[in-house]
């Protein structure tokens, strides 16, 4: 059995750096490779992608990825856990084995973790008594269900650990929690039990700062940027866990970035509610008891870490369709920018009014001015550009349609020295809102698929 074991992040969201799991496996060495692709709203695009081609519904620019990528995972022998699988991980799973096949790796063995995606069963589970509830209002689902566009169980770290013991080096998952693709390895390679909730919980931190990709490692890093060496190559995190229960965060000499108590803190406390109650489907973890001690440069020691017995319940990530936005915007220059921009809005406003359009909402910023900082921004007295950034959002496509239209006229219509309309009207979108619910976990099983080239 292992003392140690190193996991590297190498995605943060779909849309990170494309050479950054490159660098991670080319770079050190490392024995795992985890890549965490999705978010609430990704769901959605993956399932209306799923509904136009069946054979789609997964992170599309993962599978040319994997054309560099997995010749190093085979000649390293590292393994690669990832949830780019969407709401079709099967078919990605397939995608990869296409290119293993190309490249004549014979005897690769790549996993799907699936049985999350439990949209077409939700009248039935509604039927059975699963009101699925809104945890944030209370609301049931059948109030919205008509509408519902994307329907997913958050499974934990066990059918990834079912993957690994089956001999897959490339697994591939639908909605598995960002922490539990980075536990898994662990509780493998260890032999963790299933009920030491400390050790648990420990795998869950490590997942958890590693699941944003740089974001443990100098990016976006408020306490000290500007410290930060060579962010044009940083380095992404890895996770050196060991048997004990305790771990050490770091990252490959050779890169850049910053590995210091002060980054590993900021994204600790990322996306964090109760620190004593981070609920996974595997434990609840402290985030209180966390201790960080800086054991040398760009390594810092996480320990002491507590945990409690899991919950009955998954969570559930539901989206569906709530109405539309547009969003519109112009660039007025010195002199007067403010002033401007404020008569482009005043403008518009009127028109809208005039036309008998009415919305949900109706939000104004200045960008340049007060669009990060609001009423508490500091003022400027004169700016040498403002740009008006305006939305809409409501039901009626219709009225939508027609606050499209009112932005580009001003140009001509409006006050002067006007700039930044090139892109034309603005476009009107669907709005997809998010619907959290809990789901008893007998409700539900996941499934691995383990297959082997041939």
């Amino acid at each position: 059995m292992k003392q140690m074991i190193r996991i590297a992040s190498g995605q943060g969201y779909w849309g990170d750096r494309f050479d950054a799991p490159i660098d991670q496996v080319r770079e050190g060495a490392i024995d795992y490779l985890v890549m965490d692709y999705l978010a609430e709203v990704t769901m959605s695009i993956m399932q209306k992608q799923k509904s136009r081609d069946p054979n789609l519904g997964y992170a599309k620019d993962f599978v040319p990825l994997m054309e560099k990528l997995l010749p190093l995972l085979v000649e390293k022998n590292v393994t690669l856990i990832t949830n780019a699988g969407g709401v079709n991980p099967v078919g990605c799973m397939l995608a990869v084995r296409g290119i293993a096949e190309k490249m004549g790796m014979s005897g690769l063995k790549i996993a799907a973790v699936y049985g999350d995606d439990i949209l077409e069963q939700l009248d039935s589970l509604i039927a059975s008594g699963n009101a699925l509830k809104n945890m944030e209002t209370g609301a049931e689902l059948s109030t919205v269900r008509n509408r519902v566009s994307s329907a997913n169980v958050y499974f934990g770290a066990r059918p990834v650990v079912e993957a690994l013991q089956q001999g897959a080096q490339v697994i591939v998952t639908g909605r598995v929690t960002d922490t539990g693709i980075s536990l898994a390895p662990m509780i493998h390679e260890f032999g963790w039990d299933w009920q030491d909730w400390d050790k648990l919980a420990t795998g869950v931190v490590g997942g958890h700062i590693n699941e944003c990709g740089a974001q443990a490692s100098g990016g976006n890093f408020f306490a000290g940027w500007k410290e930060v060496p060579d962010m044009e190559r940083i380095g992404f995190p890895i996770v050196e866990a060991y048997a004990d229960g305790h771990l050490v965060i770091t990252k490959h000499e050779s890169l850049g970035g910053l590995v210091d108590v002060r980054t590993v803190k900021e994204q600790l406390v990322y996306e964090l509610g109760n620190p004593s109650e981070y609920i996974t489907p595997d434990c609840v973890a402290d985030f209180a008891s966390i201790q960080l001690e800086q054991e040398g440069k760009n390594r810092v020691r996480v320990f002491g870490v507590k945990g409690k017995p899991d919950t009955p319940f998954y969570k559930v990530s539901i989206s569906y369709f709530d109405g539309y936005t547009s969003i519109g915007q112009l660039t007025y220059t010195w002199p007067d920018a403010l002033q401007k921009a404020q008569k482009a809005d005043e403008i518009i406003r009127k028109r809208l009014d005039y036309l008998g359009v009415r919305f949900d909402e109706i939000r104004t910023e200045f960008l340049g001015y007060n669009a990060c900082g609001g009423d508490t921004a500091p003022p400027i007295e004169d700016p040498n550009e403002v740009v008006l950034h305006i939305g809409v959002r409501g039901h009626n496509f219709k009225d939508m349609t027609t606050f499209s239209k009112e932005v580009i006229p001003l140009v001509l219509t409006g006050p002067p020295t006007v700039t930044g309309f090139g892109g034309g009207r603005p476009k009107v979108r669907e709005v997809i809102a998010y619907w959290p619910a809990l789901l008893k976990k007998e409700t539900v099983q996941p499934k691995v698929l383990t297959i082997e080239v041939i």
